[in-house]
């Protein structure tokens, strides 16, 4: 499979709406603690929030959605909370493999399986083999994922696969076996829950995408909050090292010119 051009090597087609969203999906467990309640109930709440992403995304015609669900980082979280997003996460597959496929939804899940145990390793495999011939929308889930983590896999793959270019790959090299070679990088990254940072997610994918933080809690998150992000993304000047006034001049040469006929005075 050829991989998308990476934005430092070739300047992207850009539109008004995001091809490919990135979301981390901060605040689960604050949205609980403020309502008295445990923190699992706001990775049930943020579930619905997942739904709902996943229908505005597909309202909007993206064509991408990638959702951090799970960080390398997380199994440092208390035991108890840890196995119930397991849990959560066979249960949501279970639950909705059939709909994302009966709605032309490709499931992909990036990350490091090894730790996963074997009934959920399974469900992964069926649920991404049942949707894979769907277009409609890409929907990809890290679980155990980290930046790093995919820069190193893809760079210990690449050398195995041919080391005889040792001291020579470039990007294009690399591109390949990065977890998520089977779509362009992201344009927008949305972090909500307040805090304004990529927490090693997409460190590579995310060079030169548009950031947008929002103080929502992921489970306060809805169509409505989208359109305020991607109204966002729209005025940004998106220049990939280009000047502002390359873009202008861009723009004058792919204006298309009126065909339309000039009316004549009555008086010709």
């Amino acid at each position: 499979m050829k991989p998308f051009s990476s934005s430092t090597q070739a300047i992207p087609q850009v539109g008004d709406v995001p091809q490919h969203l990135a979301i981390i999906m901060d605040g689960n467990g604050r949205w609980a603690r403020r309502r008295f309640l445990p923190r699992v109930a706001g990775h049930k709440r943020g579930l619905e929030a997942v739904r709902a992403t996943v229908r505005a995304c597909i309202e909007r015609g993206i064509s991408y959605l990638t959702l951090f669900a799970f960080s390398s980082e997380n199994w440092r979280r208390p035991e108890e909370e840890v196995s119930f997003l397991m849990t959560l996460f066979i249960a949501a597959l279970e639950a909705e493999m059939g709909k994302l496929h009966d709605n032309g939804v490709r499931l992909r899940v990036i990350g490091d399986r090894s730790r996963f145990e074997p009934r959920l390793i399974e469900l992964i495999r069926q649920s991404e083999e049942l949707t894979a011939p769907n277009t409609r929308l890409t929907l990809t889930i890290a679980a155990n994922y980290g930046g790093r983590w995919d820069v190193m896999q893809a760079a210990n793959r690449m050398v195995c696969q041919d080391p005889g270019k040792l001291g020579h790959y470039d990007e294009t090299d690399v591109a390949p076996y990065l977890a998520m070679a089977y779509a362009p990088e992201p344009d927008l990254f949305i972090r909500t829950g307040g805090e304004q940072r990529i927490s090693n997610f997409l460190i590579w994918q995310l060079a030169y995408c548009e950031l947008f933080f929002t103080e929502l809690l992921w489970p306060e998150f809805d169509a409505e909050a989208l359109e305020v992000a991607i109204a966002s993304y729209r005025k940004r000047e998106r220049r990939f090292g280009r000047t502002s006034e390359q873009l202008v001049e861009q723009r004058r040469s792919t204006a298309v010119p009126c065909t339309e006929p000039v009316a004549q005075s009555q008086d010709a």
